[in-house]
């Protein structure tokens, strides 16, 4: 090989070498990264802090603006995280309504049909506190012992009609028949005319006797269903009656016949109440039959000993 084929060849290697320092230099430059564009993130970063703190600012508006008390966030049937929020500095606490007790007074009688003549309830509450009052200012016996009847509450008004005014009580008025039960059974008969007490009967304890049937009629309930006995055989007519007296829970249903004709009584709390209108003198008693659920007689005042069959 002589001189100028040696320089030849050693020319083209070199010129290959350079080629494929080149060829490496540039695959370098397509393989290096990027640079990272820290202002771009930078940048970006910022707007996304401003955006966080302008969507909490909204959210704080917004329970600023909830009422006070507590707002459940539902979710799904079994509800979800409760938020109460808190009262804004300064404010009064609402105070939950408590709900109006009933006011004091009297019971109620079991059925409307245990006021008659027109007469109201508030009429007879009326007319009993005047008796209740008439009691407490009466005077006390020789002994100084007078029975404590109690307060207008704790009785149940049983019954309301009008009085018929005879020759030992005249003027025509109102009777009121109220009970109670603590601490002893108490019965009370007022007679109210011209709007002031003027008669009370009070019978303080049972009135039960041994023997006594599921069905007792009250010993002095004569005076609400006859007149004087100055006036037998001539009584005013029509003539307004009842009839009471106690029941035991056995008992489903009373009648009471009357001059010809036959009441039904209201059950009220372990007392029965009948009534009616007579148009005829009459001289023998209410007669009174109780019956159980099944309708069977369990008691009748015609086979009862303890009872005054006939007027006096």
């Amino acid at each position: 090989m002589n001189e100028e084929q040696e320089q030849q060849g050693t020319g083209t290697g070199g010129d290959f070498e350079e080629h494929l320092r080149e060829l490496l230099a540039e695959d370098a430059n397509a393989i290096r990264p990027a640079p990272v564009p820290y202002p771009a993130i930078r940048r970006r970063g910022t707007i996304e802090r401003r955006r966080r703190v302008a969507a909490a600012g909204a959210a704080l508006v917004t329970l600023a603006a909830m009422p006070v008390g507590a707002y459940a966030l539902a979710g799904g049937e079994g509800g979800g995280n409760t938020v109460a929020s808190t009262p804004p500095a300064g404010a009064t606490p609402r105070t939950p309504a408590t709900p109006s007790a009933p006011p004091a007074g009297p019971a109620r009688p079991a059925t409307e049909d245990q006021l008659l003549d027109g007469i109201t309830f508030g009429q007879a509450v009326d007319g009993l506190e005047k008796c209740l009052a008439y009691d407490r200012s009466h005077t006390r016996g020789p002994s100084g012992f007078r029975t404590d009847l109690g307060a207008a509450e704790e009785y149940r008004i049983i019954l309301a009609m009008n009085s018929t005014g005879d020759s030992n009580a005249p003027g025509d008025g109102m009777h009121v028949v109220a009970v109670k039960e603590r601490p002893k059974q108490t019965r009370l008969i007022c007679n109210v005319k011209d709007g002031k007490a003027k008669g009370l009967n009070t019978s303080v304890g049972s009135d039960d006797v041994p023997g006594a049937g599921p069905v007792t009629a009250d010993l002095s309930g004569g005076k609400l269903y006859r007149q004087s006995v100055l006036d037998r055989g001539n009584w005013k007519l029509p003539f307004r009656w009842g009839v009471i007296g106690t029941v035991e829970p056995s008992v489903a249903r009373v009648t009471v016949s009357y001059g010809g004709a036959t009441s039904r009584a209201a059950l009220d709390h372990g007392w029965f109440v009948a009534s009616g209108v007579l148009n005829r003198q009459v001289t023998v008693a209410p007669r009174i039959k109780g019956y159980d659920a099944d309708n069977k007689l369990v008691y009748d005042s015609d086979e009862d000993e303890n009872y005054e069959k006939r007027l006096p």
